[in-house]
């Protein structure tokens, strides 16, 4: 599981002109799942998330959990995360984990979120998507299942 996070003042993301999720202070999660990807990862990296100090406490810019200071999650599936052009110029997906399983693996990443009670907003799994988001600081930082203990 390959997530990018971006702490942002704002973001949505849109199918076809149309607004399907959007938040004000929070984070955006790109999350791409590879085949090697279970529920029990997406547990971790969700507790991860929640968990990560990104926010502002007055003069010290990195102390407090999105829960901390009333903030949302807008989680983006993007399979590209595990595109590879090493060889070539046109990316390989081999490292992509099929739709049945990263639906499972994102579907229980979004759950566990909402379990902690921070709200989540999604964009629509498999579809063309466009995201607008207002970065902040800039702050992005990348998680990975691999990584984890």
């Amino acid at each position: 599981m390959r997530i990018i996070l971006q702490r942002v003042t704002d973001a949505r993301v849109s199918v076809d002109n149309v607004v399907v999720g959007e938040i004000g202070t929070g984070l955006v999660a790109l999350v791409g799942i590879t085949h090697s990807d279970t529920v029990a990862d997406a547990a971790r990296l969700a507790d991860k998330t929640v968990a990560a100090r990104v926010f502002a406490n007055g003069d010290r810019p990195f102390d407090l959990p999105i829960g901390s200071v009333g903030g949302s999650v807008l989680c983006v599936s993007q399979f590209t995360l595990y595109g590879d052009i090493r060889r070539g110029n046109r990316p390989s997906w081999t490292d992509a984990a099929g739709p049945d399983q990263a639906r499972a693996v994102i579907d229980a990443y979004v759950a566990r979120m909402r379990h902690h009670q921070v709200t989540v907003a999604t964009g629509v799994f498999g579809a063309h998507m466009q995201l607008q988001l207002q970065n902040d600081g800039p702050v992005t930082l990348i998680l990975e299942s691999a990584e984890l203990p």
